[in-house]
């Protein structure tokens, strides 16, 4: 709750079902002179007047607006248009913000797997290395592809491959720290992002998000679509490189040592 003014009469936080505008999704006029139906996030005891205005956005309550008046000064009718008048600017600004973080969002998240796009992890990078120069400290990367990807969707179907990606999405996102960044770099790889993650950290990371990808069991319209393997890169900066294309190079090519070494494996970037 955002307030203005002094000695509000209304608690700061309460329940939709405390609020009578809310309830009933109308303005509500409260009067201490004739108590009536008052709603339970008043304090007591009230005095004066105050209105609820429900603020809506495409059919959607967003919030309410809530305007107290004490001594009788200004005519009720007056207060009542300008709540309804201030409840609908407000409900207009705030209905283009909630778009413009839905737009937002929509700009940094793969659709499919609700991880961060390949956009993002670009971003993330070029944030993350120079902080990293700056502290002195490690950032590990892990680039990971699933297993024969090609194979399965011309076994059982795209829509089928479409279940894979996302089950291992979610998996991906249990395996991660709150600092960690989790991005689908593109068509079935993935990329994690370990900032103050050293080697021996990383390869255990990549070594549990193995071992839990096999270990799912994935369904396909009540069929079983067999165990789900990856092969993964990993590459530490700065040991490996010290740039973002450097980097990226540098897990790209574990990863595929790792496909050409039998695949369902970690293999560790070399430093050249």
């Amino acid at each position: 709750m955002t307030v203005w003014g002094r000695n509000l009469q209304s608690e700061t936080s309460f329940a939709p079902s405390d609020c009578w505008a809310m309830r009933r999704g109308q303005i509500y006029h409260g009067n201490s002179s004739k108590p009536g139906l008052t709603c339970r996030h008043i304090k007591k005891p009230f005095s004066g007047h105050y209105f609820e205005v429900p603020m809506m956005a495409s059919g959607e309550m967003i919030g309410v607006l809530h305007i107290e008046q004490g001594e009788e000064t200004v005519p009720l009718e007056n207060i009542r248009d300008l709540a309804h008048a201030l409840a609908d600017h407000l409900s207009l600004s705030l209905s283009n913000l909630k778009l413009r973080e839905t737009l937002r969002i929509q700009s940094i998240r793969d659709a499919l797997t609700g991880l961060f796009n390949r956009r993002y992890m670009e971003e993330s990078l070029a944030r993350e290395i120079p902080r990293a120069m700056r502290k002195n400290t490690p950032v590990g990367i892990i680039m990971l592809d699933i297993d024969h990807f090609r194979d399965f969707n011309n076994t059982y179907g795209h829509e089928a491959g479409n279940v894979v990606l996302r089950e291992i999405g979610a998996q991906l996102q249990t395996q991660i720290r709150g600092e960690d960044i989790t991005c689908r770099y593109g068509g079935e790889e993935f990329i994690l992002i370990l900032p103050e993650a050293n080697q021996e950290v990383t390869l255990q990371r990549a070594e549990r998000i193995r071992e839990a990808i096999k270990s799912i069991r994935v369904e396909y319209h009540r069929q079983p679509l067999g165990v789900i393997t990856v092969s993964l890169g990993v590459a530490i900066f700065p040991e490996h490189s010290s740039t973002v294309e450097g980097i990226l190079e540098k897990a790209d090519e574990a990863l595929y040592i790792a496909k050409h070494n039998g695949r369902d494996r970690v293999e560790i970037a070399s430093i050249s």
